[in-house]
């Protein structure tokens, strides 16, 4: 009996049979199966949910299994689609969640197709650019979504209800500046992004209950290593937002992301001139990943079968795919986005 398999969950005064009733026909989009995402998915398979659509574009590495906790040895081996994998699993789990894998770059151009038809949207991504993207599409579209980031022992969450709530733009208005750190270059806790994911997955599970009164407005955010905890409100929306306040979607009309092309034979050239770089610091951070040299108007990283060349402004060009997804992945991965 389906009763049975959440007994546990109905005697929360929270939740209840009316509100597993509720979960039952959810529907649910997770944009990045990596750390939190695909904790995220696992979390709410097993409360119940009806509909997962799980959106990414990797693939299953061998240095995923620390932390991404529904993938196995076997995926990494066969280098699984991450969203197809993470539906497989799901489905020796709770055989009632159906799972929607899409192996797919979010852009302006795909968003509505990957994101309609859903409640609620919650963010796995690794970069603030997706992340602006999402942001825009729900304020614009009235959709509540849940902002997850995890690196090193950091961890940090923010429910954003369109009307209600501060939008990340709100937050933060403009993108960070600089080269960021990375999963990559600054290592993670497995039990930090466990914590971000546990944290965000209750706050949709409020959402869809009807228990929308006891979601947290405010950023929340934690250093697990470090013992801090911190606090900023996002209670109140602002009327000089970008996004929320004056409904400038530039994201959403792509006129926020960087503009990407095609560049001689097997190339690909990001053209990002909002991200001055520090020669020094980047080149330590990824020296253990790969071979790294620099002067001063140019920095080459080597990591098999990939060549970038990044310029002091933050363009890049990618030698190695013609494939802008892949391009903008590994831009993300080691510079930061």
């Amino acid at each position: 009996m389906e009763d049975e398999r959440y007994s546990r969950q109905i005697l929360f005064p929270g939740i209840g049979a009316e509100g597993q009733a509720r979960l039952a026909a959810a529907r649910v989009a997770i944009v990045g199966c990596g750390a939190t995402g695909s904790s995220l998915a696992s979390l709410l398979s097993r409360a119940g949910i009806a509909f997962l659509r799980i959106i990414d574009r990797d693939y299953v590495e061998k240095s995923n299994l620390q932390r991404q906790s529904l993938f196995d040895e076997e995926d990494a081996a066969q280098s699984m689609p991450k969203a197809i994998a993470a539906g497989a699993k799901i489905a020796r789990v709770n055989s009632r969640t159906v799972v929607e894998p899409q192996v797919a770059d979010l852009t302006s151009e795909t968003i509505d197709r990957l994101l309609g038809g859903a409640q609620i949207i919650l963010d796995g991504t690794d970069n603030f650019e997706t992340r602006y993207l999402l942001n825009d599409y729900a304020v614009f579209s009235s959709l509540p979504w849940i902002y997850s980031a995890a690196v090193g022992s950091y961890g940090g969450t923010m429910n954003i209800i369109p009307g209600q709530t501060a939008c990340l733009a709100c937050i933060f208005a403009e993108p960070p500046q600089g080269p960021l750190e990375t999963c990559e270059t600054a290592g993670i806790l497995n039990s930090a992004a466990n914590l971000v994911a546990s944290i965000a997955a209750t706050e949709c599970i409020k959402f869809l209950v009807g228990a929308e009164g006891r979601m947290r407005r405010t950023l929340l955010s934690v250093d697990v290593w470090e013992n801090h905890r911190a606090e900023v409100s996002a209670k109140t929306p602002r009327s000089d937002c970008r996004c929320c306040g004056l409904h400038n979607f530039v994201y959403l009309t792509a006129e926020g992301r960087p503009h990407i092309t095609l560049c001689g034979r097997n190339s690909v050239q990001i053209h990002e001139r909002r991200r001055p770089v520090n020669f020094e610091d980047l080149n330590q951070r990824l020296r253990p990943h790969g071979r790294v040299r620099h002067n001063d108007f140019v920095l080459k990283f080597w990591t098999t079968p990939y060549e970038m060349t990044i310029f002091p402004d933050g363009r890049a060009i990618i030698k190695g795919t013609t494939d802008s997804a892949v391009a903008r992945s590994l831009y993300a991965r080691y510079v930061g986005c």
